[in-house]
């Protein structure tokens, strides 16, 4: 599967980028700020890829929420170029007064380890992601808050979801 995009230099530097499946973003930097920076895109990504997982995996389920959103925050390094994340915090935020903790629980694991791109791109790099939730009951009940798996850094894409292989016999 191949995606596209193309960018289109507009001024300073700012590009006007269309995507393969007929989308526009503007990209922009601080003298600009006429879009987000590139950097920021990239948690944008995180953050729709892991929330279009963890709903449908919820909806599959049945389990139903009043409002749910996803926070995305991450620390790049400073030196040397280029300035890659070294850490993400991902949290999953619902309210809603019958929802499961477990199911939450496991939708976020299913992203984070099988099905999320870009957690997989930034787990096989440098980044480590730490995946956490909180689930706000309007009924009175407890808040629910926990972090439910931390992915990275280097993991191999290829083996995110896969149960880990026995020792070999002998081994300690």
């Amino acid at each position: 599967m191949i995606k596209t995009a193309r960018a289109r230099h507009e001024a300073g530097l700012r590009f006007s980028v269309a995507t393969g499946s007929g989308h526009r973003v503007v990209l922009d930097d601080t003298g600009g700020d006429a879009g987000p920076r590139p950097a920021e895109l990239l948690m944008v990504a995180q953050a729709g890829c892991t929330g279009m997982d963890v709903a449908s995996i919820l909806a599959k389920r049945r389990q139903v929420f009043d409002s749910y959103e996803v926070a995305v925050s991450g620390e790049q390094r400073d030196d040397p170029h280029p300035h890659v994340y070294v850490r993400l915090d991902i949290v999953h935020e619902f309210s809603g007064a019958d929802l499961d903790v477990a199911a939450v629980r496991r939708a976020i694991e299913l992203s984070a380890t099988r099905y999320c791109t870009a957690s997989a791109m930034f787990s096989a790099g440098p980044a480590e992601i730490h995946h956490r939730y909180q689930i706000h009951r309007a009924d009175g009940r407890a808040d629910a808050v926990g972090e439910v798996v931390v992915t990275g850094p280097h993991a191999n894409p290829d083996a995110l979801g896969q149960a880990p292989s026995p020792a070999p016999a002998g081994a300690a």
